[in-house]
C-alpha cells in the first residue's frame, strides 16, 4: 500500500507547479485519502481537493479504486463576501483484478492514465465534447 504523500502537478500552463498538500491518508476501505491545494482559495471551502478511496469488490476478486477531483469557483458578492458558485468534477474508478500479473496490471495502469492525460482528451474535458 502507497503511503500518502504530497501531490505535485503541473498547471495549465505545463510549466507552473501546483502542490496539492495530503490532507490525510485512507483510514481504511471506502475511506478516501484526501489531497488539498492550500495555496488556493481564501477559504477551505474554496480549495481544489483529490479524494481517493479504495475498496474489495463485490466477490473479493478485485479491488476497486475510485478517485474525484473537485474544483470549486468563487464570486464575490456586492457585500465582499466570498462564496461558492460552482464546482468542476472529474472522476475516475478501476477494477484492478487480484488475480492479473503485476507486470500487466502496472502496464495497464500506466498506459490508461496516460491516455487520459494525452492532449488529445484533456483538450476534450476542456472543450466539455468528446473527440468527432
Amino acid at each position: 500500500m502507497p503511503s500518502i504523500a504530497n501531490l505535485i502537478v503541473k498547471k495549465n500552463d505545463e510549466a507552473t507547479n501546483v502542490t496539492f498538500t495530503a490532507i490525510q491518508g485512507s483510514g481504511g476501505d471506502k475511506a478516501p485519502a484526501i489531497w488539498r491545494n492550500e495555496a488556493a482559495g481564501t477559504a477551505v471551502s474554496h480549495r481544489p481537493t483529490l479524494h481517493l478511496a479504495s475498496r474489495n469488490n463485490g466477490t473479493g476478486t478485485a479491488r476497486r479504486l475510485e478517485g474525484q477531483a473537485v474544483f470549486p469557483t468563487t464570486v464575490t458578492g456586492s457585500d465582499g463576501r466570498v462564496t461558492v458558485a460552482d464546482r468542476l468534477i472529474i472522476s475516475i474508478q478501476g477494477v484492478i483484478p487480484n488475480g492479473m500479473p503485476t507486470a500487466e496490471v502496472n502496464e495497464a495502469v500506466a498506459q490508461s492514465l496516460n491516455l487520459f492525460a494525452s492532449t488529445l482528451c484533456k483538450d476534450s474535458f476542456k472543450a466539455g465534447y468528446a473527440p468527432a
